[in-house]
């Protein structure tokens, strides 16, 4: 899945928020994007437990606290400075459309700088499509695989060479700094963190406060130069639907192809333009999100997980969990039940 690795026994750093709720810092630069400045303001504060507590602090700042514009004819006074950089546990850099300099490998501006210097080492940082070049610059993304818009990659090889860059994937995970693509893969990755600090429910309940899908796997393909089908053409996401229904039993690619009236051919190619990946590709990551909310939220074998996840057998459960995840499912359920049994 391109550079794409998720780090589920990584712990966030948190707890430097009001109330120890875990602080994130989003840095508003000028020429910022208004959608996706809003995005972990928006996806973060829908993050809550069990009880409706949310989770995140999510404060928005400027690297020396004066008031930036934005690229859509407003100026936003922040509700920080510098100073919430310091403190965050999570620090996210949406993108800027105002530091043309950047595009050809210059310099941060000063204030921008020490801001960023200013920031606790341990803290985890996120970049928002070209939000990557600010992280690029200040070389933190040095010998590192990193994301950025597609459109953006030739221009940014060219000016961070030192920088691992993968233009096919939403997202990277490279534990302490993750960077997404363009717009809507901002929201993936945020969701992504909430995942990975708390577990699928809570992301489920945010996601669905967001009225947005809870999963795109970070290794999914950008949409890069993709037409959109005509209304009368017939697509997969009523074969989708279909599949999701019945992840606990044997699914053929055949079959698949037979309930969406399409030849094996033609809905394979279908299938991976509005998906991004293969329906075998597909199929595997649906049940391997099963199985990982089975094993946050129950107390089920591990092998029961396996057949109702549509795995079969608890050892090829084992195998898939280790392929995409790194761990086995016992370790999985211990990062989110630490008194599970063995």
């Amino acid at each position: 899945m391109g550079e794409f690795e998720e780090h589920t026994g990584d712990a966030a750093p948190r707890g430097n928020g009001t109330d120890g709720r875990h602080l994130v810092a989003v840095l508003a630069l000028p020429g910022f994007p208004p959608f996706e400045l809003g995005i972990p303001s928006r996806v973060f504060g829908s993050a809550v437990d069990d009880d409706g507590e949310e989770l995140y602090e999510v404060v928005v700042c400027t690297a020396d606290g004066a008031p930036v514009p934005s690229d859509s004819g407003f100026t936003l006074q922040p509700a920080a400075g510098p100073e919430a950089l310091a403190a965050a546990d999570t620090v996210i850099v949406p993108p800027t459309h105002a530091m043309p300099e950047l595009a050809a490998g210059g310099p941060l501006p000063s204030a921008v700088a020490e801001a960023i210097a200013g920031i606790r080492p341990g803290t985890r940082l996120v970049s928002i499509c070209s939000g990557s070049y600010v992280l690029a610059a200040a070389g933190l993304l040095d010998d590192r695989p990193a994301t950025t818009h597609w459109n953006l990659a030739e221009e940014f090889r060219r000016a961070y060479p030192r920088v691992r860059i993968d233009e096919d994937v939403l997202f990277v995970d490279d534990g302490d700094v993750l960077t997404s693509a363009g717009v809507s893969a901002g929201v993936d990755l945020c969701l992504h963190l909430i995942r990975r600090d708390h577990g699928v429910a809570v992301t489920n309940r945010a996601a669905r406060m967001c009225v947005v899908p809870p999963w795109r796997d970070g290794g999914q393909a950008q949409f890069i130069d993709r037409p959109v089908p005509e209304p009368t053409v017939a697509t997969t996401t009523a074969t989708r639907a279909w599949a999701l229904e019945r992840l606990a039993e044997p699914v053929s690619l055949a079959e698949l192809a037979a309930h969406a009236r399409m030849s094996l051919r033609t809905f394979t190619r279908r299938f991976r333009d509005e998906v991004g990946m293969t329906p075998v590709q597909w199929l595997t990551a649906q049940r391997l999100e099963t199985a990982r909310h089975l094993l946050e939220s129950s107390d089920l074998p591990v092998d029961l997980v396996a057949h109702r996840s549509g795995f079969g057998s608890a050892n090829s459960l084992r195998q898939h969990m280790r392929a995409s995840l790194g761990v086995s499912p016992i370790a999985y359920r211990r990062t989110f039940q630490p008194a599970a049994p063995a």
